[in-house]
């Protein structure tokens, strides 16, 4: 049984007997199951019956029916109603919009709406660079998307993205006090994305593109990053490649190997692989080979697509050929961000002494991180019940907050490299270890020394 997560937490209202000792079961049936009690509370108690509510984990959408069906065959115990805690959360959805001023009598109404507002329309109108002192567009994000690469669920459509850009505009505010807003578009035509961005950039100070599918979403980052005067960051792509330039600068400090020395094998040319390579070679890796479905990407290949003849063309200097498990013999790390189950756990015995593996796939990795454990000397993945999670809201909201301090125009590689140093930075000589090579994504210091980092470069 997989470990239970939060995840797929549930909490059943039960009727029961009126026997106090009945709770006791209610739990050994759960732990049987494989479930977790969390809580267990008594809603109603009388000489007729309890009625209680009980909340456990499990590990997945099955495991938590299973739960509950076997807490409804305890003898004297009736399942009233479950419900999804998860679901529970997103009624209503995540966010909202609050007044920074008051509104209680007309002369409040009067300054923050008509008439007054109108003299502050002008004097912006007047001095357009005023918007940014007077309105909220130095403290506000747009997190689009178009819904085409949602998570690992793939191509789901812009309603569905929206509670993971609720979530995402969740997290820039807890993180980095900044007012983010998720706009989902009804489109996949790239123009169409570009000339939407456009016309609503007035009212925000950057840009945050998410779960948009590659290659479209390489030449939307490239178009508006032309035409805006406000940052333009892709998450998917920059997001992850500062935290695993983070992580692997702490993991080889662990394993005692150079930046510049070391072989790496990435697995996935999308999006997230070509950013990741472009930043690694940025920090010094000399030695990198992308693998994707068809194998090791080299220039010798004229069939590769424009995108990953371009990646080709700055990776495997030894034009090695293969498929995953003979490019990774004698590399040193390992970078995952392509599929589930793609790398066996025995072939990281096959790589360098001390190997290092970025199993980073979600929500299911490219290897088992328990069983890569057994083979290599550092193991991370983005999974949050295992150590070392890569997690890219360790980047985003202090990238954005420097940003927006900064009000810069642009996203540069120096401010990445910059910000995945600032993060590395953040675990001291003395907490690290091979279980513990990047910080909590609730670490203080975190988003201080991203934005730091972006300030010192703008």
């Amino acid at each position: 049984m997989a470990a239970t997560t939060s995840s797929y937490s549930i909490t059943m209202r039960l009727h029961t007997a009126p026997d106090h000792g009945i709770v006791g079961a209610v739990a050994t049936a759960i732990a049987q199951a494989g479930g977790i009690v969390t809580a267990i509370d008594v809603a109603e108690s009388s000489h007729e019956r309890l009625v209680v509510d009980v909340t456990c984990s499990a590990s997945d959408a099955d495991h938590a029916k299973l739960v509950e069906a076997a807490v409804d065959a305890v003898d004297g115990v009736k399942v009233y109603k479950t419900s999804d805690r998860t679901f529970l959360l997103h009624l209503g959805g995540k966010i909202e919009v609050a007044s920074k001023v008051p509104l209680r009598n007309r002369d409040d109404l009067s300054m923050a709406y008509t008439p007054g507002v109108g003299r502050v329309s002008m004097a912006i109108a007047e001095h357009p660079e005023d918007v940014w002192r007077l309105t909220t567009k130095g403290n506000t994000v747009a997190v689009v998307t178009d819904g085409s690469a949602v998570l690992g669920l793939g191509n789901i459509g812009p309603g569905a993205a929206m509670p993971v850009m609720e979530g995402k505009a969740a997290l820039f505010k807890r993180f980095a006090g900044i007012d983010a807003w998720p706009i989902c578009l009804d489109t996949q035509d790239t123009d169409e994305i570009v000339r939407a961005v456009e016309l609503i950039a007035p009212g925000f100070g950057g840009i945050n593109l998410e779960d948009i599918a590659a290659p479209r979403c390489f030449e939307i980052e490239r178009r508006l990053r032309e035409s805006l005067d406000i940052p333009v960051f892709h998450d998917d792509q920059h997001g992850t490649a500062i935290v695993v330039l983070a992580a692997l600068t702490n993991a080889l400090r662990v394993v005692k190997k150079e930046l510049g020395a070391v072989r790496v094998v990435v697995s996935g040319g999308g999006a997230a692989g070509t950013a990741i390579v472009t930043l690694l070679i940025a920090a010094g890796v000399t030695d990198v080979v992308v693998v994707d479905r068809a194998g090791a990407l080299s220039s010798d290949d004229d069939t590769l697509s424009p995108v990953h003849s371009e990646l080709a063309a700055v990776t495997n200097p030894r034009r090695v050929t293969g498929d995953l498990h003979t490019v990774l013999a004698g590399a040193d790390v390992f970078i995952g961000v392509s599929a589930p189950g793609v790398l066996k756990p025995e072939w990281i015995q096959e790589m360098a002494p001390d190997a290092v593996v970025f199993a980073l796939a979600n929500p299911d990795p490219e290897v088992d991180p328990a069983e890569a454990d057994k083979y290599a000397a550092v193991v991370a993945s983005g999974r949050s019940d295992y150590p070392n999670q890569i997690n890219n809201v360790l980047a985003f909201p202090g990238v954005f907050r420097g940003l927006l301090d900064a009000r810069a125009s642009q996203v540069t590689i120096d401010m990445l490299l910059r910000s995945a140093q600032a993060i590395a930075h953040v675990v001291k000589d003395d907490e690290l270890n091979p279980n513990f090579i990047i910080p909590s994504v609730f670490h203080p210091d975190v988003p201080k020394a991203v934005a730091a980092a972006i300030l010192g470069d703008s």
